[in-house]
């Protein structure tokens, strides 16, 4: 029996690439689909699996740790308008995607993006760019742009019908938002959000961070992820808003063996402390820790620290406004 063609799409979950797994299968083309997920990756997997189930696909996740970390302390290519390294982020998915497309014995590689919809990106000249240094020149098609790009190895071997592609430009939707309509995709997600590297607070927290740490690890971004920060000194303050994120912080703390403290005879925030830390330190994340506790103002209140040396309990007020503006990231 003749093989049938497969081809592996890479799959973010945005209409996209969900418009592009669709236009393959149209064409009788096998399609399996890839998920990549990162630390600071803010997609919806349900909604992925929720679409493979609808049109009957197979997803392989894929997660990005150590290395995706290289790549965002020192790109290559640099960042777009925030700390988002899309140009070497995306050479790194496609890699990655090239092995697995390798493994599953599929043909070409398949992605959603569409030309000049991101302008650092996805420009013609840096989409040919990224394809050349993923080691795959020639061979990833493009379904909604296709007509307006070089012909992909797949066109020349006729694995798909061109005429059946699309060659749609720009940063507005209406195309994408009426072939939606026609290929019966009902459900899709907005198209802000996806990669916390693009917002601009949580940018100015990862530039503070590798300011003073010069350094990224995975339980690093998790603290950078939840609570309000602040630096003492070579320390980092990270408090608690809310039961879900103080939960998290002790969770955290007791697993890596970090001093945290909380309040005692109110409700209040756990707080973390990372870095060194000395007294006076000590003393001031006691003061913040308090500041936004259900104590009264101008009240001493009891604060349990526990550190690796054991547990203690601190007297404190809570810290003026002025000089919590100082401290705060």
């Amino acid at each position: 029996m003749e093989k049938k063609t497969k081809a592996l799409v890479l799959l973010s979950g945005g209409l996209d690439s969900m418009l592009a797994a669709k236009l393959i299968m149209e064409q009788n083309i096998q399609v399996e689909a890839v998920h990549f997920l990162n630390p600071f990756s803010t997609d919806d997997e349900e909604h992925v699996n929720d679409f493979c189930r609808e049109i009957g696909i197979k997803v392989h996740r894929v997660y990005l740790e150590e290395d995706f970390l290289k790549v965002v302390i020192n790109p290559r290519y640099g960042y777009g308008s925030q700390m988002n390294p899309c140009i070497d982020c995306r050479i790194l998915l496609l890699k990655k995607a090239k092995k697995l497309a390798e493994d599953i014995g599929a043909d070409f590689l398949v992605t959603g993006e569409v030309l000049d919809e991101r302008p650092f990106s996805q420009r013609r000249r840096i989409m040919l760019l990224i394809e050349k240094e993923a080691g795959l020149e020639g061979k990833i098609l493009r379904p909604l742009s296709a007509k307006l790009l070089p012909k992909s190895e797949p066109e020349k071997k006729e694995l798909v019908d061109r005429e059946k592609l699309l060659g749609i430009r720009g940063r507005r939707r209406l195309a994408q938002i009426e072939l939606a309509k026609k290929l019966a995709i009902a459900r899709y997600p907005n198209p802000s959000g996806g990669c916390l590297l693009t917002d601009p607070r949580f940018a100015e927290r990862l530039r503070e961070h590798l300011k003073h740490e010069k350094r990224l690890s995975l339980q690093d971004v998790e603290l950078l992820k939840i609570g309000r920060h602040f630096r003492i000194g070579e320390a980092k303050i990270i408090v608690g808003r809310n039961k879900k994120e103080n939960e998290k912080l002790t969770s955290i703390a007791k697993k890596n063996s970090l001093a945290y403290m909380e309040v005692v005879d109110y409700v209040g925030p756990v707080t973390i402390l990372v870095g060194k830390i000395c007294s006076e330190t000590v003393k001031k994340a006691a003061a913040i820790t308090t500041r936004y506790s259900d104590a009264l103002r101008n009240s001493t209140v009891k604060i349990r620290f526990s550190s690796k040396e054991g547990e203690q309990i601190l007297e404190t007020e809570m810290i003026k406004d002025e000089e919590l503006k100082r401290f705060s990231i």
